[in-house]
């Protein structure tokens, strides 16, 4: 339970950031889903939340949730 909630914590406060980060980002590109387009994302931004899924995917294999 207590690495579940540090890895929510860090993943959050690096969410913020992010957010914080991209204010003032002007290159902007559309992400290609396999159905259709979104609307144009800044770069920073597809990147950032690209490393938090796995940054959250990673942690959440390596987490046991066997009980001892």
């Amino acid at each position: 339970m207590k690495k579940l909630f540090y890895i929510f914590t860090f993943n959050c406060s690096l969410f913020l950031i992010l957010m914080i980060g991209l204010q003032n980002s002007s290159n902007k590109k559309e992400v290609n889903m396999i159905v259709n387009k979104t609307i144009n994302l800044p770069i920073g931004f597809i990147v950032g939340i690209s490393f938090l899924s796995g940054s959250i995917t990673g942690s959440l294999i390596t987490t046991n949730f066997k009980s001892k």
